[in-house]
């Protein structure tokens, strides 16, 4: 298989089709690998020498592309209309129109500018995280060596069909589903479709065993998987969408369901807008029953309804979750939708695979022992040499002896000479070396599957003593043997024997064998897995292994890195349960094993619906479909295309101490976005109370339409530094699943306290400084005291401590904090005092403004205190 820049379909194809029904579509991938192979060939309609060049054209035509879909990319047009349609924007929009449409310009001017803000940043941050992922998407394009009219050719891989007789050799990418039909020491690796770290055998022989999984078939290969070593020919039987890749694919590109923080921040919009539709028709009947002038108390209703909104939401959530994503980005963490950075802070449940994740992706060599698995040099010795001299390329457990470079020299394997070799094939399943010792004795080393290495054994070697096998021994034999297999290793046994001088060596002389002990072969865990498994656990994330892989393997890696073995199950139980089944065992059990594509989307699901916001992590094609379900899909950069379309964040370190940083900076930012909504929601629902009552026995209206828009605009600006600010340790501690509840108590607890200190000014402003018919100064107080509490209240609301003692907000919020309420109380003294309606209070409303602040701080403690006590918040 070679690179190819580019790939060009003939100009007569035209648009290429992929909802053709083929002639074998109705095919199973079983029925191929049970056939023989003059029978597979007949039923694609092809033959040995490969299809004609006409033919292929006329096929890739009819049928369409070789290629699985991709996520589709927006233009910056999309983008834009996606942040014009929301909720909040839409009905600022309207009020903006309306007051526009009834000449009050200077309220239809502010709405306006609201609503630019609020979209084009929006928009800006939006445009940037989709451009960071469009460079994460690059694609490669291969070719495959296909025969066509009796030549071998490369053709791109886009351009196979149906029928094409393909060749590989080692390092091929399979390059559609085919079906072997010659083969010669034919490895392949599957981890992206299992998660199995060791390499598979694939034969060209008729499949006689009954195979749970399509992906266990030994004379089928994958589109996405690729060669280890050997060689084969095969017939294309699928492509495209009809691969076993290109059915999952269909699955994976479909519309993503909505998340529980988009889930979450929809409610609260949609309570908010509830609030509303009661609250404005309210204030507008009252004002114009109480007033008598309706045109007046429409504005005022109309201007309560903006001081309700909370339209500063989109560029909160956009601009925190940005700045999250900037951070993360230094934390090797690529943000590609920003909203599944609240997601990943949210998470309690993560489901990761094994192989790459909690393991090094690369196996070694973990014993080489004796009999009675003892440690033992010897063994380690004549394994080294057997992979040294065979001649046959050398695959990934070869690759694992070799790499004991100390044998080189410690054993002078210089001096040894090759005398013959007996190739490995998959009959006998082992292989073998003669070689000339340096005392010159010719000694023959074999290797292979240790059923296989029993039966050509006479003897056994223990401390240098030999003895016979007979049938009690070889049992005692078998049960050691099988401790390593429960232990999860790949085993190989190792024998020898010394033999006389010949021409040639064959198969026959495979016999008579001294059995010397094992090699034992397993993908180790990383240092760090043991230490950032406790750190997840200690930050309230608990951790399931889904995996393709067997369960002795699996129970083995978990084991050594500190996740419970108590629970496990496997993809054939999965299989047969029920949804409601699976619901009852999915939150106990840690390990799943021999799972399937389907298997680990249903675990996802089965979790959501128990109510965890669930993370899975992945980089196999076998992980999209769970990728997809999943409240947040991790990725790496060195996964399969598909896993990094289905993902929604990219680590460039297959790592869970990676993923463990990404996880406290995401519920940093849902703590700062859940800031704005407490205070947004809490300060509309006293308002309420406060517009309400004042409404009904003021003989005027409590604050000018213009000012309340004014305040609004001024406190939404003394919010805008939020996704700067700090956040106390405890607030990142556990996970933060979005909670309506907690929200809703917050909005009945905390509002009404500034309803409290509202009518306590509405006493002020008409008792002490008797404003029964001084409307203009009533309203400069009201505004004074409401931008104020409000604004201050924030550094109350914003933290679970003693603000300003315990914790302390960051500069840029205190500084807007300091500025807003500066320029609050600089109004009534401005050059445009008399257009916003303002006049100069009387000195001694200002000690009462400072009383009523200190107040208002003290008892909304005190409310938050005892509201955390009751576990309501």
């Amino acid at each position: 298989m070679k690179i190819f820049p580019s790939s060009i379909l003939p100009r007569r194809l035209g648009l290429p089709k992929q909802n053709g029904d083929r002639f074998q579509s109705t095919q199973s991938l079983t029925q191929f690998a049970v056939s023989e192979i003059d029978e597979v060939l007949r039923r694609v309609g092809t033959q040995l020498s490969g299809l004609s060049e006409d033919e292929a054209l006329d096929r890739l035509e009819k049928y369409g592309p070789n290629t699985v879909a991709q996520e589709k990319r927006y233009g910056r047009l999309h983008l834009f209309g996606k942040a014009l349609i929301n909720p909040l924007i839409i009905l600022l929009s309207i009020l903006a129109v309306v007051s526009a449409l009834t000449g009050d310009l200077r309220a239809a001017f502010v709405m306006s500018l609201m609503v630019v803000v609020s979209v084009l940043l929006r928009f800006i941050q939006e445009a940037r995280a989709d451009s960071a992922a469009a460079k994460l998407k690059a694609m490669i394009r291969v070719t495959a060596t296909v025969v066509r009219d009796g030549e071998q050719r490369e053709v791109p891989l886009s351009e196979l069909v149906t029928g094409d007789i393909v060749k590989f050799s080692a390092g091929d990418m399979i390059p559609a589903d085919v079906r072997l039909i010659e083969s010669k020491d034919f490895f392949v690796i599957q981890s992206i479709l299992t998660g199995e770290s060791f390499p598979v055998e694939k034969t060209h022989l008729k499949e006689n065993k009954v195979v749970k999984s399509p992906v266990e078939l030994s004379n089928i290969c994958f589109l996405g998987t690729s060669v280890e070593s050997g060689t084969a020919t095969a017939v294309v039987i699928e492509t495209g969408f009809r691969t076993y890749l290109g059915r999952m694919a269909r699955s994976i590109v479909e519309q993503q369901p909505q998340t529980a923080f988009d889930k979450g921040v929809a409610r609260f919009t949609w309570l908010m807008i509830r609030f509303m539709m009661v609250m404005v028709p309210l204030v507008f009947v009252i004002n114009g029953i109480t007033k008598g002038d309706w045109k007046e108390a429409f504005f005022f209703a109309l201007s309560v309804a903006v001081g309700m909104t909370p339209e500063m939401l989109p560029m909160i959530v956009t601009v925190c979750l940005s700045r999250g994503a900037m951070a993360m980005s230094k934390k090797k963490v690529i943000v590609k939708h920003l909203n599944s950075i609240q997601n990943l802070g949210a998470m309690d449940v993560l489901c990761t695979d094994k192989t790459g994740t909690l393991t090094m992706d690369r196996v070694v060599l973990e014993k080489h022992c004796d009999l009675m698995l003892e440690e033992n040099e010897e063994v380690l010795l004549l394994a080294y040499l057997n992979s040294h001299f065979q001649t046959s390329l050398k695959n990934v457990l070869d690759r694992a002896v070799l790499a004991h470079r100390e044998v080189h020299d410690q054993f002078h394997v210089p001096d040894y000479i090759k005398e013959d070799e007996i190739p490995f094939d998959f009959n006998r399943r082992l292989m073998s070396v003669v070689l000339k010792t340096p005392k010159g004795e010719n000694l023959l080393i074999c290797k292979g599957a240790p059923e296989e290495v029993f039966k050509r054994c006479s003897r056994f070697e223990y401390k240098n003593d030999l003895y016979n096998i007979d049938e009690m021994w070889l049992n005692d034999i078998r049960i050691e043997y099988d401790k390593l297999g429960r232990d999860g290793f790949r085993v190989l046994a190792i024998a020898y024997r010394y033999m006389e001088k010949k021409p040639a060596y064959s198969k026959e002389d495979e016999r008579d064998l001294i059995l010397k002990g094992y090699v034992a072969f397993f993908d180790p865990p990383k240092e760090t897995a043991p230490h950032a498994v406790a750190a997840l656990h200690r930050h309230g994330v608990a951790v399931k292994v889904l995996t393709g892989d067997n369960e002795a393997v699996t129970r083995k890696v978990c084991k050594d890195v500190e996740i419970p073995t108590a629970h496990v199950i496997n993809g054939d139980d999965v299989e047969h349960m029920t949804d409601e089944d699976l619901e009852g065992i999915v939150e106990e059990t840690t390990i799943f094993t021999r799972l399937a594509p389907a298997h680990k989307q249903r675990i996802v699901r089965a979790l959501q619906r128990k109510g965890h916001v669930v993370g899975f992590l992945g980089d196999g094609i076998n992980d999209a479909p769970a990728l997809r379900a999943a409240d947040v899909g991790i990725s790496v950069d060195s996964a399969v295309d598909i896993a990094k379309e289905s993902a929604d964040l990219i680590l460039l370190e297959k790592s869970l101490m990676v993923l463990e940083e990404g996880i406290l900076e995401g519920r940093k930012v849902f703590a700062n976005i859940l800031k704005y909504i407490r205070m947004g929601a809490s300060s509309a629902f006293g308002n309420m109370f406060s517009v309400v009552g004042a409404s009904a026995f003021l003989p005027f209206l409590p604050m000018a339409p213009l000012q309340i828009l004014t305040n609004n605009m001024l406190y939404d600006f003394s919010q805008v530094p939020i996704p700067t600010d700090n956040v106390d340790h405890d607030e990142i501690k556990n996970p933060r699943p979005w909670s309506m509840g907690e929200i809703t108590r917050f909005i009945l607890f905390i509002g009404p306290c500034s309803s409290i200190f509202d009518y306590t000014t509405y006493f002020i402003m008409l008792y002490i400084f008797d404003c029964w018919k001084n409307a203009p100064l009533f309203q400069t107080g009201w505004f004074i005291e409401s931008l104020l509490t409000q604004t201050f209240i924030i550094h109350v609301i914003r933290t679970k401590k003693v603000p300003f003692v315990e914790s302390l907000a960051s500069r840029p919020l205190i500084l807007t904090t300091m500025v807003i309420m500066m320029i609050g109380m600089w109004l009534p003294y401005s050059p445009i005092a008399g257009t916003l309606g303002f006049v100069r209070p009387p000195l001694m409303y200002w000690p009462l403004v400072v009383l009523t602040l200190v107040c208002y701080m003290v008892l909304t403690q005190i409310v938050k205190v005892w509201l955390m006590r009751k576990r309501w918040i």
